[in-house]
């Protein structure tokens, strides 16, 4: 019977395959199955001897192959070869998406298992940013030729965030192997074509400054973020005292985004980035993190009261220790304050629902908790070091480098002494200050050229994360990024464009690159961030993915047709991007929408008064038409009013009413849905973006 049916198939050989990389030992394959989902394929996992490098095949039925490849890269540090089998997937596209593409997906770890380096590269960058994926995407071919009766004409890699960062290192180093990628919110540096060198940059360390905006604004960020929704007063520094103001104008001179302070107030997955180099920072940069408290031109030192009151450094004992099925399914853990830990809790309970994610410690009556350092002092865990994601209560969840990320609290029973300390995390707060490197968004922090305060060498990133971009490829690459990227901020959406001008010269640059710009989009999709109790986070940001599936379907015809796609039009001032306010000159193939109150973008009324609402909305040329417009009146993410369209039109205007029973601020919202065909009742590549006006009723 055939892998259509899901009979018996026929057995796959990888002996005649001959490595290119002879780094890698001889690939075996000790799974091969038929799955009915996501959706039905054939399902092979394995691996390359004498190795870390694991791998998983993807192959939908033969009716649905069009002779295409695609391999998405994780986020993160990657090392995982299931993760677009489950979160991911749903998050940021999968096998039901590469399906519709009509191609098989191939997966790899990328040469490491977990957070941890494989023994045999050791800290070899250029093994884990590219040639683990490139070695398994050639492996695929062969594989795919004995699945489909030949192997892929055309093949495609393309990722977010950590797969943003090393898909066009695949595209750079797998010359041959692809013929284009598609990165999103990705970042990095620029260096020649071929270094094998470590990545030294400043990026890890401007997250510091974002959570000291948190911790120094407190309760005030909640003013901040009114005043730069819709209809707030346009000024983030009113009621600020001089320190807050000159901590929050340094976060948007690095880069930002103007209009996302909510995700300054609840940080999602950023923090990780800390949990995981924590201790690689401090290893190699102990002199900052010891002049910090003790030398003069530091804030700890300078000026010990903007940290004083946040410190902790103490001693204590654990009271409980907690798993990813306590957490999910205990009542004592239902409050919102744990609402932020569900999602790492419900990938751990997949795998392993008694895996020990948290620890309760009783004590801990003040200072900021985030980022704190966990060490454990005795039993079986002694010596292992930790530091805190997230919390809630007494509860601390913690993640670590290496080895502690893979055990977090395994080993560990109540009693045991635990020594929590977040000094080196308040130091990291301010390093933003101290590692400038020559990036222009770093330059108001010199003078004349000169650094304004003492400086240090540049960090390390982990190996993990590759090795610097060249911007030198054969092929085509789209660059998408977001507008509102709390994690991945806007001015890394043109280091690339700038290496890839430098490397090819503007023609080639010209002929090979794209970078296309989605406005309010995050850095994971509205469904999987926090909402404030006032506003779902729907009515201020979009679901990227159907714009990555267009510009993939873009990615093809730009390859295989020579149909050059469309960028976005843009200019970039003072760390922000700014897109022009008509589709005719902003380009790209995301409609323009803007929403009135009344007539303006913020309306103040009395209960049971009506409101006029009226919207506009317009997609670029090429783009398409729009196939749906929802308004929502309160805020609150139900969308319950469609406006009459029928996927005809390429602009509308739309007008409505509504009035409030109750006092309140209301954030109208209407949401444009765009489609390349007008299709309106297409499934996929569904293009969206929104606008909200602001009604006060008294």
């Amino acid at each position: 019977m055939s892998a259509d049916t899901g009979g018996a198939i026929k057995t796959i050989e990888t002996d005649s395959y001959k490595v290119v990389d002879t780094y890698f030992g001889k690939p075996y394959i000790d799974r091969d199955e038929w799955r009915e989902t996501p959706y039905p394929h054939r399902n092979i996992h394995g691996g390359f001897a004498d190795c870390d490098t694991r791998f998983t095949f993807y192959f939908p039925p033969a009716a649905d192959y069009q002779s295409r490849m695609f391999q998405p890269i994780e986020g993160a540090h990657a090392g995982h070869e299931d993760a677009f089998d489950g979160l991911m997937g749903q998050m940021v596209g999968g096998l039901v998406m590469i399906a519709r593409l009509g191609g098989y997906m191939v997966e790899s770890n990328s040469g490491h298992i977990g957070d941890t380096v494989d023994p045999k590269a050791g800290d070899d960058p250029t093994v884990y940013g590219h040639r683990a994926s490139v070695e398994t995407a050639r492996l695929s071919k062969h594989v795919a030729a004995q699945v489909y009766g030949e192997e892929p004409k055309y093949s495609y890699v393309w990722g977010g965030s950590g797969g943003g960062r090393r898909s066009p290192l695949c595209l750079e180093y797998g010359a041959g192997v692809y013929q284009g990628a598609l990165p999103f919110m990705g970042g990095g540096v620029i260096a020649e074509h071929g270094t094998k060198d470590r990545i030294r940059t400043e990026q890890p360390v401007h997250f510091g400054a974002m959570f000291n905006v948190q911790r120094v604004l407190g309760p005030k960020i909640a003013q901040v973020i009114d005043a730069m929704q819709p209809g707030g007063s346009g000024n983030p520094f009113l009621g600020l005292n001089s320190h807050q103001r000159e901590e929050l104008n340094n976060l948007y001179r690095l880069g930002y985004p103007r209009g996302d302070e909510f995700m300054i107030a609840v940080p999602m997955g950023q923090i990780w980035l800390w949990t995981s180099i924590a201790d690689m920072l401090q290893e190699e940069d102990a002199e900052y993190f010891e002049n910090f408290w003790t030398q003069p031109g530091y804030v700890g030192y300078d000026n010990p009261e903007y940290v004083g009151d946040d410190i902790i450094d103490v001693k204590l004992k654990v009271s409980k220790v907690v798993t990813a099925n306590d957490l999910l399914t205990s009542p004592d853990f239902a409050g919102p304050e744990y609402d932020r830990a569900r999602p790492v809790a419900m990938m751990m309970a997949a795998k392993v629902g008694d895996f020990p994610i948290a620890i309760e410690v009783k004590g801990l009556d003040k200072g900021y908790r985030l980022g704190t350092g966990v060490k454990l002092l005795s039993g079986d865990a002694a010596g292992r070091q930790l530091y805190c994601s997230n919390f809630g209560h007494d509860v601390l969840f913690c993640d670590g480098r290496g080895d502690a990320n893979l055990l977090r609290f395994s080993g560990v029973k109540e009693g045991d002494d635990v020594h929590i300390n977040n000094r080196a995390f308040l130091a990291f707060c301010y390093s933003y200050r101290h590692h400038l490197s020559d990036d222009p968004s770093c330059d108001f922090l010199r003078l004349d050229g000169a650094p304004i305060y003492p400086q240090h060498l540049l960090p390390l990133q982990s190996p993990l994360m590759g090795v610097a971009y060249s911007g030198k490829y054969e092929g085509k690459l789209m660059w998408v990024h977001h507008t509102h990227d709390a994690s991945l901020w806007p001015p890394q959406g043109l280091i690339y464009k700038r290496g890839v001008e430098q490397a090819q010269g503007p023609q080639g640059a010209a002929q090979n690159f794209q970078l296309r710009w989605v406005e309010n989009a995050e850095h994971v999709p509205p469904r999987f961030l926090p909402s404030s109790p006032t506003r779902a986070s729907s009515t201020w940001l979009v679901d990227y993915m159907p714009y990555i599936e267009q510009s993939l379907v873009d990615l093809c015809d730009w390859v295989e047709k020579g149909i050059h796609p469309v960028g976005t039009d843009f200019e970039f001032v003072d760390g922000r991007v700014n897109l022009p306010a008509s589709a005719a000159e902003r380009k790209g193939i995301q409609s323009v929408v803007t929403v009135t109150a009344n007539g303006a973008v913020r309306a103040e009324v009395k209960t049971g008064e009506a409101v006029k609402l009226e919207m506009s909305g317009e997609v670029p040329p090429g783009a398409g038409t729009i196939i749906d417009v929802e308004w929502d009146f309160d805020g609150m993410g139900s969308f319950p009013e469609h406006g009459a369209v029928d996927g005809t039109q390429t602009s509308v205007r739309l007008a409505t009413s509504h009035s409030y029973d109750k006092p309140g601020t209301y954030f109208v919202t209407a949401r444009v849905t765009s489609h390349r065909e007008g299709d309106v009742n297409a499934v996929a590549r569904r293009v969206t973006n929104l606008a909200s006006a602001r009604v006060v009723v008294s």
